[in-house]
């Protein structure tokens, strides 16, 4: 492997000037520029990093620790991450560690096998010298792991933590719900059906609190009878959608577009025009979405921001001046936006 005193012996010129030339300064006249990077072309001579940051006691390189990156939501907020990184001169490392693959959903609760996966991931993280973390989950819930003094500055996308020290970058659902429900009622709604995800979910209870309200705001009674709970996916839209339609409900707001389609499933097969009969909307903005007939109103997740903003505190941490950060927790929550289709009709009660 070639080293920098190697190319600064070849070129006759000091390690300092090929060092200059490789950050990029100006301080170096054209000719010596060109017999460098010549030199280093010739040579495919890559910069050993790991040796710079232990100089430096700093590495500008960050480790990414995701928790399936299948989940749907997962690529977006990496691409943020990655792309904020990349503008600031900060390179990634990824670490997938399969969770849902592995477990499914059986191992929120399995503190060891969880522990298995991640304190291997996390001392790797460490022995290669990156100046902070990022953890993405795969949904909102709070991660116990982080309770523990980590020992590099860490920020949580997408989920929660009680711990004092460490940020976390999560959606507004609750004001995204509440949006979403004074949309069904400047359109005529009062009588809106709740198709939620799993009643212990941290999503649920925050779109529940939001459409809460929006129905107090508007002075409109919450009916806990027209809310049932699903499991985030299509059948379970199917199996309530009956239910909620003999409520006398004129809109269905369902907490994901999954059970929203489950929700067309049933009215297809029931003869019930979707937009005409009853009104649905959704909530995620997956492509399921625009390819439902009629497409369906949703609400679009700001997952690539979510990930902008986990990367932007992460690198405000490291590169602030103060050597400790005050012990409160940071919490930053990212907007939803509306996306109108044609799924739900302007009606007069």
């Amino acid at each position: 492997m070639v080293t920098i005193k190697e190319i600064a012996a070849e070129c006759g010129v000091s390690i300092a000037t090929v060092s200059n030339v490789l950050n990029g300064r100006s301080n170096v006249g054209v000719e010596t520029r060109k017999k460098v990077l010549d030199a280093i072309r010739r040579t495919d001579y890559r910069p050993d990093y790991m040796a710079r940051g232990l100089r430096k006691k700093k590495t500008n390189m960050i480790g990414i620790v995701a928790e399936d990156i299948c989940q749907f939501s997962t690529p977006a907020i990496m691409e943020g991450i990655m792309k904020y990184c990349e503008k600031k001169n900060y390179r990634t490392v990824i670490q997938n560690l399969r969770l849902y693959a592995r477990w499914g959903e059986l191992w929120y609760d399995n503190d060891n096998a969880y522990r298995s996966i991640l304190n291997p991931v996390i001392q790797e993280m460490m022995s290669i010298k990156v100046d902070g973390l990022l953890y993405v989950a795969g949904h909102a819930r709070v991660v116990r792991y982080f309770n523990e003094v980590m020992a590099m500055p860490t920020v949580v996308a997408y989920a929660y933590t009680h711990a004092t020290h460490t940020p976390v970058v999560v959606l507004d659902d609750e004001k995204a719900a509440c949006e979403m429900t004074r949309y069904l009622i400047s359109m005529g709604h009062r009588k809106i059906g709740i198709l939620a995800g799993k009643v212990d979910n941290i999503h649920t209870g925050s779109r529940l609190r939001g459409h809460q309200k929006a129905l107090y705001e508007e002075n409109i009674l919450y009916n806990p009878g027209w809310v049932r709970y699903g499991d985030w996916e299509r059948e379970s839209g199917y199996r309530f959608a009956g239910e909620l339609l003999a409520q006398g409900v004129t809109a269905v707001f369902c907490m994901n577009d999954q059970m929203a389609g489950g929700v067309y499933d049933y009215c297809r097969e029931h003869g019930i025009r979707v937009g005409e009969d009853i009104s649905v909307t959704g909530f995620d903005n997956q492509d399921i979405s625009q390819y439902c007939h009629p497409a369906l109103t949703t609400m679009d997740l700001p997952l690539a921001e979510i990930g902008t903003v986990a990367a932007a505190v992460l690198l405000e941490r490291l590169e602030s001046e103060e050597e400790s950060l005050p012990h409160v927790v940071s919490e930053r929550r990212i907007p939803c936006k509306l996306i109108e289709r044609e799924s739900v009709k302007r009606i007069t009660m």
